[in-house]
């Protein structure tokens, strides 16, 4: 059976390395305000650690939802072409995809990515517990695993969690109702901004034509706030924290790269493109970290000398040796 104890060392690794990081430079291990400060940090920065190894893949991912966009005038023809055929269209769409080298699915690959990283956090700040026997697992030292179980955020424990019972709540010394009002409101804020993260860039971007797209983009802004409802009453504090981390990262993220490099805009009717001979027209490429830009509005060329027109047809030839060769003479 496939074993994941790589990942939970990889993260317990991440999660000491700070904390030891924190300790040197004097962040104070007791509870001040009721929270480890020290503990709650690690959390944060395993979070920027993360997102720094997926950096790469974020930007392939920008890149792949701009060639999507670039591809929704063609998308659109395809639907109109093989309306009331689904079959069609999706064999027609998967070609197109395939001969442009884009991946609709390529939009959710970092959140796939960090899927491992939760569930790891998730499984290390769960086995938090002092009666726990295995407290040396995955490079944790006895008195690492001892000061993590008993870390907390406002007097809630981070291994703690909304549906927590008083009796497991009694075992980390700490009180049930502060419990379920810090994990409360984490979770509240969690969902918040899980879904400003989605709306963010769809309302930069657009709803997208392609209905397989369009799906995603549904199940982005509304199916995965809505189960997250229901999931963090049983995610420990800690995880939380660092969702609404990555979720505060990725807004300010998107918010940078949507500044600095602008989605395509796609023409809003059929005219501009029989002005331009059928061709779609779309801002040019040009370098950079995306590999697209808006291109800026065309400088206009200065207006040509008027044209002095020619004779017309049938008048007489002027010589101009008999006309204009000579300064005509003064009257009186």
């Amino acid at each position: 059976m496939f074993s994941l104890d790589w990942i939970y060392y990889a993260i317990s690794w991440i999660l000491l390395t700070w904390h030891s990081a924190w300790d040197a430079i004097g962040v104070s291990v007791d509870a001040v305000i009721g929270t480890n400060w020290a503990w709650i940090l690690s959390i944060i920065f395993l979070v920027v650690t993360v997102r720094v190894i997926l950096f790469p893949v974020f930007v392939k991912q920008i890149k792949s939802q701009r060639a999507m966009q670039a591809l929704q005038p063609k998308v659109k023809e395809l639907q109109e072409k093989h309306k009331g055929d689904r079959e069609t269209l999706q064999k027609e769409m998967m070609e197109l995809y395939r001969k442009e080298k884009a991946n609709p699915l390529m939009g959710c690959l970092p959140m796939f990515l960090q899927i491992p990283v939760f569930l790891g956090l998730f499984h290390t700040l769960k086995r938090l517990n002092p009666d726990n026997q295995g407290k040396t697992l995955y490079g944790w030292t006895v008195e690492q695993f001892n000061s993590a179980s008993n870390a907390k955020l406002f007097s809630a424990p981070i291994s703690g969690k909304f549906g927590s019972t008083a009796a497991e709540m009694a075992s980390l010394g700490a009180n049930l109702t502060t419990v379920k009002i810090v994990a409360g409101v984490l979770v509240c804020i969690m969902i918040a901004t899980t879904y400003l993260t989605s709306r963010q860039m769809i309302l930069k971007t657009g709803w997208a034509e392609d209905p397989q797209q369009r799906m995603v983009q549904r199940l982005m802004l509304y199916g995965i706030p809505f189960s997250l409802l229901i999931s963090g009453a049983i995610f420990p504090i800690g995880v939380i924290i660092y969702w609404v981390t990555n979720n505060l990262f990725t807004l300010g993220q998107q918010q940078w790269v949507l500044r600095k490099f602008p989605p395509l805009v796609p023409p809003k009717s059929s005219t501009a493109g029989k002005a331009t001979g059928g061709k779609t027209a779309q801002p040019a490429k040009i370098g950079g970290l995306l590999g697209r830009k808006t291109a800026q509005p065309a400088v206009k060329a200065p207006a040509a000398a008027p044209k002095v027109a020619g004779p017309k047809p049938g008048a007489k030839p002027v010589n101009p040796k008999k006309s204009g060769g000579r300064p005509a003479k003064r009257q009186g």
